[in-house]
């Protein structure tokens, strides 16, 4: 599947800089592929969507953390099998913005979810998954933990 398929936003994370109420970040990620294999991509064995416990998301950079420049990929994958659902290159400063804003979130609200993904196809919603994990890779592959948004409690 193309990466070039996928456009990400993210929203409700100015009130970080803004000092204003805190509002559970938000990423939108639009598909304009063929829908039919991005829907069984998010499928289980039975062919229902797969809840927010059985997805991952990451992000890998393709160049230094420190770069202003930097992208790479976001990934969400399924968890209990580990494919890749799906992939897509972005600008690496939005993706940590938005980390920030998702740790500040749950630091505010002391609630469980820090952050929201929305998938949607061609604009119309798929689904809305709640997650609390956001991990963070360098180019080589090395958790970037202070990057990375990971639960209290949560041992990797």
């Amino acid at each position: 599947m193309r990466r070039d398929y996928f456009t990400l936003s993210v929203s409700n994370v100015d009130w970080v800089d803004e000092e204003g109420d805190p509002r559970l970040p938000t990423v939108e990620i639009d598909f304009q592929g063929p829908e039919s294999t991005l829907r069984s991509r998010f499928a289980d064995d039975a062919g229902a969507v797969l809840d927010a416990a059985d997805t991952d998301v990451a992000f890998r950079l393709q160049d230094s953390v420190d770069d202003p420049e930097a992208e790479g990929v976001v990934a969400v994958t399924n968890r209990l099998t580990g494919d890749f659902i799906l992939e897509m290159n972005v600008e690496a400063e939005a993706v940590l913005e938005f980390i920030t804003a998702a740790r500040r979130y749950a630091d505010a609200t002391d609630g469980d979810a820090r952050y929201r993904v929305e998938i949607a196809f061609g604009g119309e919603h798929f689904v809305t998954y709640e997650k609390s994990t956001f991990l963070v890779y360098n180019r080589d592959g090395d958790l970037l933990r202070s990057n990375s948004l990971i639960p209290s409690g949560v041992e990797l």
